[in-house]
């Protein structure tokens, strides 16, 4: 905190230096639910701007003469202003509105490389949420959660530790929707998933947050099967001044946050700068976290022509997780109080992952990740009707996942229990130091004069690392990767209905995945068997190599010469893809048909398993592309309706091209097919707006690879030709009942479904093909994601600057996730479905305002306020029959993560 407070200190200091002019315009933003924070006020025709504070406030300087001040904000109009200034006489603008509701999305200005739907012209499906409403009603969710308050959202905790978010929009994952940020791409190259956790101080910089589902407004050939999410962040031309803030709630969770910002200078530069560091026990048992957030923007308005802005950005955390779901006969059994097995309601905070050594919590299950961003933004207005757009950047991730390896006395971790349900991490070290431990058997003995650790398969010629006494250790999966990419867009306006863009995305993409030792817990060193290109003897591991399971705050960190264990590969992927639209518009009609064209190139690199002339794989190119489009109809001033469909040739994920853990190549490649098509009608006046959308989804060509038990050994299944058609009602709301008192509100009816059977490949261990079996998952519903669900929302101002918030959320029709091995028979039970549950959140808040532009505001949100206790997924889809005992008429031997009971946090934030 000292080295954030003489930072804070030494850019104030330094922004005492600049010299404005004396004639100056005050106002206030303000939309129907109150003030505007976040909004632009740019004096037309210069580079002159600012940004309004929390209270909707803005101040700027101007020159003499007649001008006109642009107000806007993302999904709302731009309003104008004009003024004739007068040397030494400072005007006041008063209030002046945007928008006659806080969620409609009207007209706004796209920038750069971001597509933002707008409000009667974009014919997408749509909602947008505001930097204001994310600090209000945050809380202690993770960003993705916040969208649960949006037609078919879904998102959860997962097993609840920092930053293990997950949404699926439609039924779809994460891996098949589009997350941008500023406009670009974040999804894995690989894999297609999104971690929130590298992403967890996001939240602090974000100006707006924007959800269209569906195929989505991008031009980009981006995995939109379910949506796009476009996170937009706050630039270096955010309002002069800054913050302090500092959160503490449940758990011992903590956050402190400190940032300031230039505002445009005269000079053309400009400067924001945040950091923020946050840490907790964690509400699950055994998952404390410690996350640090950093973000720097810097700009330079070289003229009217030219504009840069930088932006670096990164969030270096640990968290120790729940990643295993464990029973519900666990949870029940596992009491805070110690084990007591005639509990029936479960204990929703208990996590198999973890002990106690030394009396201090150890995770077996650690997340330690750094992904930081670096972009560079250039717009070029080539004239009135023209500009360039360009955005290049990198991405470099450091970081991986723990987990146990080997066995003691043919036992893994998770078959050595304490009382409590715990890992006997304490007997653990003993044991693996050479200690007698009675309930692990017989006692260890050295190997070579040592003590050595090694993985489950052990020394193949035995000698004591057999695989059964080969001893227990952490061991760290690293998943790191470095990114580059540019994204250009040419955009002209050819008349006032006309325009088009037309632009590159171009992407190179190296993931590099291998494990290495974390922890041998007691044991002297470590041997390595896996590496055919090393000696017989193994790769020898002393402690000095081992690899701290704590992010590395360098993002350029050395990962060459990690000494490395168990399997060791590169995933290369190159991308070109190519895009164009063509739109017209005017104040009834808008439409628009876009395109884009991709070439995925693969290659993978295996150091372990192949010999080094035999290590690279041939490289693959598989092409892919979209075409979509869509009209908008505005009927009158408070009717408009909509349709969209598109088509999409997507290509297969990394994993489907190189098979079976080698560099082998699916025989049976093929793009995935996904046609989409939508319907949508919307309302608007000046007391209440609403939205409906009728939509139908179809993604086919599917391939999936799964572990499965083949005559009690494990195996690989590969299967392909699976289909899904995913179609529902969705309907939203605002209803400005008085002018303190607003009511927003939605619900949605989905009815997702496999479509026809889906054949599958065998292969055992040694990747040997050992037969076929056919899927049968027609009429299967899909899981994962509840498929009706349901909002109500109240906003109440009591009197000035105090306000209160209710959110109320229903989930139904929750199916679990389902495994294949589960539908190899036509006589099968179908998905289990969960039972529905509904979630209450609060808050308030009170903003105290102080001499000049200060203010000090606290706020309480309370999360879950009846305490509910609901399962939020099942891992597992085990249905009950006559005599199983059961919960919530849920089969207990069902692994499941429950949600999370009531939790709390208080913010107290100074702006200046």
């Amino acid at each position: 905190m000292k080295t954030i407070q003489k930072f804070i200190t030494l850019v104030l200091f330094l922004m005492t230096a600049v010299i404005y002019s004396q004639t100056t315009v005050s106002g206030t933003v303000v939309d129907a639910n109150g003030p505007v924070p976040g909004a632009n006020v740019l004096e037309k025709g210069t580079s002159n701007g600012a940004t309004t504070d929390f209270d909707g406030k803005f101040s700027i300087q101007v020159q003499e003469g007649s001008g006109v001040l642009e107000i806007s904000f993302v999904g709302m109009i731009t309003t104008k202003f004009p003024f004739t200034a007068i040397s030494g006489q400072n005007i006041d603008a008063g209030t002046i509105s945007l928008s006659s509701d806080e969620n409609v999305l009207d007209e706004v200005v796209i920038t750069g490389t971001i597509d933002i739907a707008k409000d009667r012209k974009t014919p997408v499906a749509v909602s947008t949420i505001r930097a204001v409403d994310i600090q209000r009603n945050l809380g202690t969710q993770g960003l993705p959660e916040i969208l649960n308050l949006t037609p078919s959202v879904y998102a959860t905790k997962q097993g609840g530790g920092f930053g293990d978010e997950r949404i699926n929009i439609r039924g779809f994952d994460q891996a098949n929707t589009a997350v941008m940020i500023n406009g670009q791409p974040v999804n894995d190259m690989e894999n297609g998933w999104v971690y929130w956790s590298n992403w967890a101080g996001l939240a602090d910089v974000t100006t707006a947050m924007q959800v269209q589902r569906g195929l989505g407004s991008s031009k980009l050939a981006i995995s939109s099967v379910g949506g796009t999410i476009n996170i937009v962040t706050q630039t270096s031309t955010a309002r002069k001044g800054g913050t302090l803030a500092t959160t503490f709630g449940h758990d011992n969770s903590s956050k402190v946050l400190g940032s300031y910002n230039t505002g445009l200078l005269e000079s053309g530069f400009s400067a924001s700068v945040l950091i923020s560091h946050s840490q907790g026990d964690g509400y699950i048992d055994g998952t404390k976290y410690v996350g640090d957030n950093y973000f720097i923007g810097l700009g330079y308005k070289v003229n009217e022509k030219h504009d840069l802005q930088f932006i670096f950005t990164g969030a270096p955390q640990w968290h120790h997780q729940k990643s295993f779901a464990p029973s519900i006969a666990d949870h029940q059994l596992y009491q805070k109080k110690g084990p007591d097995p005639d509990a029936t309601e479960p204990n929703r905070k208990y996590n198999s992952d973890w002990g106690f050594l030394n009396g201090k919590e150890y995770g077996f299950r650690r997340n330690f990740y750094h992904k930081p961003v670096m972009s560079l933004n250039w717009e070029w207005v080539l004239n009135e009707n023209m500009r360039l757009s360009t955005v290049v950047y990198g991405s470099w991730g450091r970081g991986g996942g723990t987990g146990e390896i080997g066995r003691i006395n043919g036992r893994r971790q998770y078959q050595l229990k304490t009382r409590a349900g715990l890992i006997p991490v304490d007997n653990i070290f003993a044991w693996n130091s050479g200690e007698s431990v009675p309930s692990f058997g017989d006692d260890r003995t050295q190997f070579n004069g040592t003590f050595s650790n090694t993985g489950n398969n052990g020394h193949p010629d035995g000698g004591g690392r057999n695989g059964s006494d080969n001893g227990i250790s952490r061991r760290a999966s690293m998943n790191s990767h470095n990114w580059y990419g540019a994204i250009i867009n040419f955009h002209d306006d050819i008349n006032e209905n006309w325009s088009f863009d037309v632009g590159a995305d171009l992407r190179t993409y190296k993931g590099i995945h291998y494990r290495t030792v974390n922890d041998v817990l007691g044991a002297d060193n470590y041997i390595d068997y896996d590496n055919r290109n090393e000696p017989a003897s193994g790769n020898l591991i002393e402690p000095k190599d081992f690899v701290e399971a704590k992010a590395s705050w360098n993002p350029w960190d050395d990962i060459d010469s990690q000494e490395k264990i168990d399997y060791y590969n590169d995933g290369l992927v190159n991308w070109v893809g190519l895009f164009g639209q063509v739109e017209y518009t005017n104040e009834i009609v808008s439409a628009f048909i876009q395109g884009s064209f991709s070439n995925q190139g693969f290659q993978r690199v295996e150091y372990f398993n192949e010999t080094p002339e035999n290590q690279k794989s041939e490289k693959e190119n598989i092409a892919g592309g979209n075409i979509k489009g869509g009209l908008n109809y505005n009927i009158n001033e408070n009717h408009n309706v909509f349709f969209n469909s598109g088509y999409y040739s997507k290509q297969p994920k990394f994993d489907a091209v190189f098979i079976n853990f080698g560099n082998n190549l699916n025989p049976d490649l093929v793009n995935e097919k996904i046609i989409g098509f939508e319907l949508g009608y919307g309302y608007r006046s000046a007391k209440f707006s609403a939205n409906a959308n009728l939509y139908r989804t179809s993604w086919e060509d599917r391939f999936e690879t799964s572990s499965v038990t083949i005559d009690e050994f494990r195996g690989t299944a590969n299967y392909s030709g699976v289909k899904q058609v995913h179609t529902g009602l969705e309907i939203d709301f605002v209803w400005k009942v008085l002018a303190n008192l607003s009511i927003n509100g939605m619900t949605s009816i989905g009815n997702w479904e496999y479509e026809g059977n889906a054949e599958a490949d065998l292969f055992d261990e040694s990747q040997n093909y050992v037969g076929s079996s056919t899927l049968y998952l027609d009429g299967v519903k899909v899981g994962d994601a509840a498929q009706v669900t349901a909002a109500l929302g109240a906003n109440y101002t009591f009197f000035k600057n105090f306000r209160a918030g209710l959110n109320w959320r229903l989930a139904s029709s929750l199916y679990a996730d389902i495994d294949v091995t589960d539908f190899d028979s036509a006589d099968n039970d179908g998905s289990l479905e969960l039972p529905s549950y509904n979630l209450m959140d609060a808050r308030l808040s009170y903003n105290w305002n102080l001499k000049g532009n200060n203010s000090l505001e606290f706020s309480v949100n309370i999360n879950n306020l009846f305490d509910a206790l609901y399962i939020s997924e099942s891992d597992t889809n085990i249905h009950a029959e006559a005599g199983d005992d059961t919960w919530e008429g849920i089969n207990t031997r069902n692994r499941v993560f429950f949600g999370w009971g009531r939790t709390w946090n208080s913010t107290i934030r100074f702006r200046f």
